[in-house]
Formats: C-alpha cells, sequence, structure tokens
C-alpha cells in the first residue's frame, strides 16, 4: 500500500528489507527510570520485566506512559508501552499496583514503522489518554455502533499520522472502540 501512495513521487524507492530492520533496531527505548513522574514501585516492576519505553520518531518529551481512570474503579490507573526484544505491549497498572497488571495490545515493534521523510524510516506508535467525550465523539462521526455506557477514560493507541484504536474496559474485558483514522 505505501508503493502505491508514493507511486506518483519521482524516483521514490521503497527501503530495502534491511533498512526496516536497522530502523526497528535503531528505535529509541527509554529505561522507564528516565520517567520522573512513574511511582518508583511501576519502574521497578517495569524494570524486572526487562521494559524498555519505545518513542516517536519525532521525539519531544518523554511519552507512552501515561495514567488515568482507566478501569472506572481507581481513580488514577497508568498505561505505558512496554517494549521487550522489539514486541510492544500495553501494560495497564491498576490503581498504580504492580501486582495488578494487565497486558493488551501486543504487537511487534516493526509493525509501527513508516518512510517519515525520503530515506528515513521511524517508529510510530503512541498511546495517549482517550477521554469519555472524545470516545463518543468519534463513534458518532464514524457512524458505527453505539458503543457501551462510557463512565471513565479509555488508552487510544496509534499509529502516529495513520489511525488509532481506543481500548476501553468495559465489564472486565478491554473492548476496543472506534479511533482515528
Amino acid at each position: 500500500m505505501l508503493f502505491w501512495l508514493l507511486g506518483g513521487v519521482s524516483g521514490f524507492q521503497l527501503p530495502a528489507p534491511e533498512e526496516w530492520s536497522r530502523a526497528d533496531a535503531a528505535t529509541h527505548r527509554l529505561s522507564p527510570s528516565e520517567f520522573p513522574e512513574l511511582p518508583k514501585p511501576l519502574v521497578a516492576d517495569l524494570q524486572r520485566r526487562g521494559c524498555a519505553i519505545p518513542q516517536v520518531y519525532t521525539g519531544g518529551r518523554p511519552h507512552n506512559v501515561i495514567r488515568g481512570a482507566f478501569d472506572g474503579v481507581a481513580p488514577v490507573d497508568w498505561a505505558v508501552l512496554c517494549s521487550r526484544e522489539r514486541v510492544s505491549t500495553i501494560l495497564v497498572f491498576q490503581a498504580g499496583d504492580p501486582r495488578r497488571v494487565t497486558e493488551i495490545a501486543t504487537r511487534p515493534d516493526a509493525e509501527f514503522l513508516q518512510v517519515v521523510a525520503p530515506g528515513r524510516i521511524g517508529f510510530s506508535r503512541a498511546i495517549s489518554v482517550a477521554p469519555a467525550d472524545l470516545i463518543r465523539a468519534r463513534h458518532r462521526r464514524s457512524g458505527s455502533h453505539e458503543p457501551p455506557s462510557l463512565t471513565h477514560a479509555g488508552i487510544d493507541d496509534a499509529f502516529v499520522e495513520k489511525a488509532s484504536v481506543v481500548w476501553y474496559r468495559h465489564q472486565g474485558k478491554w473492548l476496543q472502540l472506534t479511533g482515528t483514522d
């Protein structure tokens, strides 16, 4: 599909397979200790798990660590995009408790690489808080079925500049709801 999108660009060549592999290995990943807002027990648990936190190619402030009410019970849960051996999973720590963690949305980091400039490939997965009112608005615009009763925030899991899905915990299960496209 990328070739089709860029087919009209004079002289454009798709990167060779080894360039994608190099870009995957070169993705900037931070240690959990580089996030001072993370509670120390979570930093310790993430380090024990061997997590590094991948960063989107655009740089900026460290990201892919968020907090919000994701289960509808605790006022503050934490979600972290944890990369281990080039595969990322969203870890959700209910009430910031490392003993109450759920793993969702496990995907190879390479699936979130894209050509970001001629000759440059960048990692493009980012998580952010999706407030209930934003989830409702996206559903109305998309014309998809009505979401469940929304009482708390979800986690927007984005392929930057492409599309996203919202992970929403409802009745003990993680649902995939309409994100952006």
